[in-house]
């Protein structure tokens, strides 16, 4: 059969057993839980990346995945398959009119040798990470400040940190952002795509984490930890051992800001929840240093 005709052949429904496989090994070596009703979802991935390498036996890609020397090779692609990764520049508004403010308020105590420091968990394509740089410079500029912050992404897949290290996307992409944005932190590469300016760039970076490994983080004392719909994916007890870890990452003072809905009557002893303004979000109280 031609390579065309095997990507159209379609492929059979995964049995429940062959389900169960696929969800825990997804959730074993990544967190995320997949449930009965989101089993298509899984399907679907797994056939994008099936048909690719020709396969089309759920079992048999799991034997391979699973024993083959190439697995672990193999898996760092189909993990690019199986992760969500809708995100967009300045997702949500209200978050990042908070952390705007929180910022501004605290500009007094960033300066070349301790800068801004902000950590976006679950980056995916760099969006997330190229909007809290560009709000960081936009805030910090009254202050004449511009050079005193800088934005870590990471994220599990590595296909999506090579492309957010880019930083190319089509300009449909920013349809949601202001014409001073567009003008200020991107130049047009060709007719469809632009690229964010090397000195936004500059002030980022890429690395892959898994938050299953948060443990193996160094317990840098960041500023801000964004970690936005990332969360809804885990069950609530990993969602705290999360949680947790970036309590732990976090400065004196400093802000966790998380999805709506995402942890629900959650509390931490080190933590104050903010109140008002349309979010999710915690400052960790003065006097409490990690180990």
């Amino acid at each position: 059969m031609s390579a065309s005709g095997w990507a159209l052949k379609p492929l059979p429904d995964m049995s429940e057993q062959q389900f169960l496989l696929w969800r825990d090994l997804l959730e074993s070596r990544t967190g995320i839980f997949v449930s009965e009703q989101r089993k298509s979802y899984l399907q679907s991935s797994l056939m994008q990346r099936m048909r690719e390498l020709h396969y089309d036996d759920y079992q048999a890609f799991y034997d391979y995945i699973i024993n083959s020397p190439l697995g672990k090779i193999e898996w760092l692609q189909l993990v690019d398959c199986l992760t969500v990764q809708e995100t967009r520049f300045f997702r949500d508004a209200a978050a990042f009119k908070y952390v705007a403010s929180f910022i501004r308020e605290r500009q007094l105590q960033f300066n070349k040798k301790n800068p801004l420091d902000i950590w976006s968990v679950g980056c995916s394509s760099g969006e997330e990470v190229y909007s809290l740089a560009m709000l960081s410079q936009e805030a910090l500029k009254p202050f004449g400040k511009i050079d005193t912050y800088m934005v870590t992404g990471t994220d599990i897949s590595v296909p999506v940190l090579n492309k957010a290290r880019l930083g190319l996307y089509s300009q449909r992409r920013l349809s949601n952002l202001s014409e001073h944005y567009f003008k200020n932190y991107f130049t047009r590469v060709d007719a469809d795509q632009v690229e964010v300016v090397a000195g936004i760039k500059y002030k980022t970076c890429f690395a892959q984490v898994n938050v299953l490994q948060l443990d193996k983080v160094a317990k840098t004392q960041r500023h801000i930890i964004y970690c936005q719909n990332l969360l809804i994916y885990f069950r609530r007890w990993r969602r705290e051992e999360i949680l947790n870890h970036l309590v732990e990452r976090l400065s004196p003072g400093g802000l966790l800001l998380i999805g709506m809905g995402e942890m629900v009557d959650w509390h931490h002893s080190q933590l104050e929840q903010v109140k008002g303004h349309q979010i999710t979000a915690y400052i960790k109280r003065a006097g409490h240093k990690n180990n």
